[in-house]
């Protein structure tokens, strides 16, 4: 029976599958959605070499440290200042123009006069006209709706960037484990090679003596040399495991720490069946989708408001200069304004605000459907991790278990071993299943771990 079958996948089963779940959030019954871009980041905890890191220290460290957290922060920013763009729409804009037209030839102008045709050229050689403009909104049903809409765009960016921190904490989290589970893995990989080591010198000691024959030399000396590259990838399995904890933290490859506590340690968050379904208000995916809906409705008002008619305001005040020759010389602006109220109705557009409306409507309603389609299937899978939980639970009781009468029966044919009523291969077999048993159990505890931190990612627990 070869271990290696045992233990490397199984040591490696976890550290590669750490694209969890896409996260999922809260509805969006509340408007006021904390902003993550506008919070102080959190501080990163001073490193020293060999440190020892628990897991909310990690975590901590992954949060402060990830540039997709950070992007998702100034889309928030981005979106705060495009609603301060459409607020501009709001106030006065005022411009200035300046404008100067030379005549190449003036226009000519015919007349009767007295019975008599007449011409003469009419105009002038230099044209100056600067001024000022002004403009304002008075009535503006769509802009007013359209900054309306910019505050739920700003939620939907929020809980983009909460979204990408759960999926952050669900990452680091299975790494974190995955390194637990590899490093328990290498011990109990280590315990079997130190007897298999023992072994070998004592046989060779015994075969010095007389008491035991070359070919449990060769036997025990083979072993040893088979368990080598089983301990050999166990440490790679380590080193995998930490280097991928270490690229989703965002810190330097070469830095060196150790997790702060061990797989076994984390038995004791095992807990019983749950008596009901947590609820799935929080899940992003969730709260996202309410946030399109309320967008895509105001959408709806948004493409209903053109039918309202908008009055504007504006002003101006001008200076021109007429002259002839040099346009630089005998300059005299002369000023006049003028003030105007413009009232645009709506009338009549080939049904094109209808159709936007109706289109509008529709869109509505294919979200609507989508929410009933991912509820569904939101609470199929917390049922589903809730079962992978409880059963894993159980999993891990049966483990302990066999682990508990794996070492009685190796404590068993030792002591026969020693006696000489039992042979070497039965000694043999009883370490292999002790080691089998050991393993069983650590991956039972991983399995269940991961499953918990796929739930919170399905629940949207994490980031509050």
């Amino acid at each position: 029976m070869q271990l290696t079958n045992l233990i490397y996948p199984l040591v490696l089963s976890g550290a590669f599958l750490l694209t969890g779940t896409s996260a999922w959030a809260q509805t969006t019954g509340q408007d006021s959605i904390p902003n993550p871009a506008l919070q102080e980041i959190p501080a990163t905890p001073d490193l020293s070499q060999g440190q020892v890191l628990t897991l909310e220290q990690c975590l901590e460290i992954a949060l402060a440290q990830s540039q997709t957290v950070r992007v998702a922060d100034l889309e928030v920013k981005k979106v705060e200042y495009a609603k301060r763009e459409a607020q501009g729409g709001l106030y006065p804009t005022i411009d200035f123009q300046l404008a100067y037209q030379r005549s190449i030839e003036l226009q000519t102008i015919r007349m009767d006069m007295g019975g008599q045709s007449q011409s003469f050229k009419m105009g002038s050689d230099n044209t100056w006209n600067m001024g000022f403009n002004a403009q304002m909104p008075i009535i503006a049903p769509t802009l007013w709706k359209a900054i309306r809409m910019s505050d739920t765009q700003i939620l939907a960016n929020l809980e983009s960037a909460r979204s990408s921190r759960l999926e952050l904490i669900d990452q680091v989290t299975r790494a974190y484990y995955s390194l637990l589970l590899a490093q328990s893995s290498r011990e109990v990989i280590k315990q079997s090679y130190d007897i298999a080591l023992f072994n070998a010198d004592l046989f060779s000691k015994m075969f010095s003596q007389g008491t035991a024959s070359e070919y449990d030399v060769l036997r025990s000396s083979v072993q040893v040399k088979n368990m080598e590259p089983q301990l050999l990838e166990a440490d790679i399995a380590v080193k995998q495991c930490l280097l991928q904890l270490k690229v989703l933290m965002g810190i330097d490859p070469e830095f060196d720490f150790a997790p702060a506590i061990t797989l076994e340690s984390l038995e004791r968050d095992v807990y019983g069946v749950l008596s009901e379904l947590p609820s799935i208000n929080n899940n992003s995916s969730l709260r996202s989708l309410d946030i399109a809906t309320k967008l895509a409705r105001q959408n709806v008002d948004l493409k209903k408001f053109a039918y309202i008619p908008t009055i504007g305001v504006s002003y101006n005040l001008n200076w021109m200069s007429l002259s002839n020759g040099s346009p630089f010389k005998n300059q005299e602006f002369n000023p006049y304004s003028n003030v105007s109220l413009a009232v645009n109705v709506p009338i009549f557009s080939g049904l094109q605000r209808w159709n936007q409306v109706k289109q509008a409507q529709v869109q509505v309603k294919e979200l609507e459907l989508q929410r009933e389609q991912l509820v569904n299937s939101l609470r199929m899978q917390v049922e589903l991790a809730i079962d992978n939980m409880n059963m894993e639970a159980r999993q891990i009781s049966s483990s302990k278990e066999g682990v508990h009468q794996a070492d009685k029966a190796y404590e068993i044919v030792q002591k026969s071993f020693e006696i000489g009523a039992a042979t070497y291969l039965e000694l043999r077999d009883g370490e292999l299943a002790r080691t089998s048993a050991r393993l069983s159990y650590f991956q039972s505890i991983y399995n269940f771990l991961c499953s918990s931190s796929q739930l919170n990612l399905l629940i949207g627990k994490g980031v509050e």
